[in-house]
């Protein structure tokens, strides 16, 4: 064995990929409803992100940030411009955006807000995800991301998702910032109650703390908003994008936010060999002017029938529970079925549809932005058949 056992995919190898469709080594079509866990937004293969790459790969591909290139400030502007946000730090994934978050929160907390040295807390939310680095996987709640990987980073509290009470009682002199996702992807596509992120917003603002919004999976089109944070009406202090920023063909992340906070990194004190490259920056480009198009309006469109499919599952006891926002849902097996969420995705991928299974009985759909309406349903249809048994023989 060459390859460490730290996955374990479903029994299909693919080759190729366009639109919402992949296919296999021995030719077999799967309808993708993963999306490479929303990097794969725009579809796989898409014409424009494609050329992009090719185009600039035969210009300048990697310089690092000890020289600018002419790409760098287009694609920060472009961005910043497009959040509405003052400021840009590029990065390659999106635990290291979240990490350079953090790092900058910490340094804020230190030169500006006055913090104690090395005493800053950032409160966070139990169920969380936000990378595997160590000092991510040390606030997780996830013995499978978190035992065996001590010793664990200091300086962070947990608190229940969707509670922001307990969250104002954690909030202390030492308290820098607070860290969530405005939707636990994860965790199975969970909602928090709708007054969950303004009211961190308020407390934020209330004890001079930073909100920090980590939007790797839900953001750029993902819930019908470019950041599902205006959903509620809500403007982190900072937040974090990655995988759809990279449109599905390479890493691209970013810190966007507060010039205050992001102009705290001076130089040498924070950095990366890749982060904003030419190529990242040439495709970062690109995703933000196909944001501008009609990606978010169709996530909107077709939401209610993706919820209104699910919940006619729960009404003939196929799924227990079921969460929708977009083109993203959670859903929950039912217990009478005696099924766990793998054995419904592997009953699936033999209707030709991928899906992934998380904790348990539950699984996440996120269906690339590109679905059209007849692809949603063959999809559903697929979940469907293998809640119910209805196999293809």
């Amino acid at each position: 064995m060459t390859l460490t056992p730290n996955y374990n995919p479903l029994p299909v190898t693919l080759r190729e990929g366009h639109g919402t469709t992949v296919t296999d080594v021995e030719g077999r079509d799967y309808l993708d409803f993963l999306a490479g866990y929303s990097a794969v937004n725009f579809g796989h293969s898409h014409p424009r992100l494609v050329e992009a790459v090719a185009e600039q790969a035969k210009r300048l591909t990697l310089v690092s940030r000890a020289f600018d290139h002419d790409l760098l400030m287009p694609f920060a502007n472009a961005l910043t411009e497009l959040t509405q946000t003052e400021m840009m730090l590029p990065m390659n994934t999106g635990a290291e955006a979240v990490e350079s978050a953090i790092k900058a929160a910490r340094k804020w907390a230190y030169d500006v807000k006055g913090i104690e040295p090395y005493r800053a807390e950032i409160i966070a939310a139990e169920g969380s995800f936000h990378g595997r680095t160590t000092t991510i996987v040390s606030f997780s709640s996830d013995p499978d991301a978190k035992d065996g990987f001590g010793p664990y980073t200091p300086g962070f509290i947990t608190c229940p998702y969707g509670d922001a009470g307990a969250i104002e009682n954690a909030i202390t002199e030492n308290t820098a910032a607070i860290l969530v996702e405005p939707i636990q992807g994860e965790a199975g596509v969970l909602i928090p109650p709708e007054d969950y992120l303004p009211r961190l917003r308020e407390l934020a603002d209330q004890h001079n703390v930073l909100l920090i919004v980590d939007e790797v999976q839900s953001g750029l089109g993902r819930t019908g908003y470019l950041l599902d944070q205006w959903r509620v009406g809500v403007k982190a202090d900072l937040t974090t994008l990655g995988k759809a920023l990279g449109g599905g063909v390479y890493p691209v992340s970013a810190v966007v936010g507060r010039a205050d906070v992001l102009g705290c990194l001076t130089a040498g004190t924070h950095g990366s060999t890749f982060g904003g490259n030419p190529v990242a920056c040439r495709i970062g480009l690109e995703v933000v002017e196909l944001l501008k198009g009609d990606y978010l309006e169709r996530a909107t469109k077709l939401a209610p029938r993706l919820r209104e499919r699910l919940e006619a599952m729960v009404e003939q006891n196929l799924l227990s529970g079921v969460r929708t926002v977009g083109l993203w849902a959670g859903v929950d097996v039912h217990p009478d079925l005696g099924l766990t969420g793998r054995e419904v995705c592997e009953r699936m991928l033999q209707c030709g549809v991928l899906a992934k299974d998380t904790h348990g009985a539950s699984l996440r759909l996120a269906p690339p932005l590109v679905v059209t309406e007849e692809e949603l349903e063959r999809g559903l249809d697929g979940l469907e058949a293998a809640l119910k048994g209805d196999l293809p023989s």
